[in-house]
């Protein structure tokens, strides 16, 4: 059938009729409807990228070797005290899974061994810290130090 251009009721045979229903496909729930019409990300993962390219790392700082003595200094302290899992207060360094450089961290805790064949200190809660990354120890045990 066929109507003249610019019939302004063109449509009125179909005005008044309900919305199909097909006998061989079951209706789509209204999320996967929706889900069709998400937006599109053209550059999935590129923002992660971009987030990851920002984010700042720092590089391990050098110890001098006062420092380096310092440091040995506490852990025999730590040693000689470690049946009473001292509390100690420790920073240092965790390299980056991605990219050069790491991050600085401190953490709190009791510590359970000195570990000196892996060369690491462990803690009551199961944190495993490597001595070479250590840069600081401090704690109520190392008064006499200050």
């Amino acid at each position: 059938m066929t109507m003249p251009a610019g019939n302004p009721h063109k449509y009125d045979d179909m005005i008044g009729l309900g919305h199909p229903i097909s006998r061989t496909h079951p209706p789509m729930a209204r999320i996967k409807r929706a889900a069709q019409f998400a937006s599109f990300d053209a550059l999935t993962g590129f923002g992660a990228a971009i987030h990851e390219a920002g984010r700042e790392t720092e590089e391990k700082k050098e110890l001098s070797e006062d420092e380096i003595d310092m440091i040995n200094a506490k852990l025999a302290v730590i040693q000689y005290h470690i049946k009473e899992q001292p509390n100690i207060a420790v920073t240092y360094f965790i390299p980056d899974d991605k990219k050069s450089g790491g991050r600085y961290v401190t953490v709190s805790g009791n510590v359970r061994k000195l570990d000196g064949l892996e060369r690491v200190i462990m803690m009551v809660d199961g944190t495993r810290i490597p001595i070479e990354d250590v840069r600081m120890i401090e704690g109520d045990l190392f008064r006499a130090f200050e």
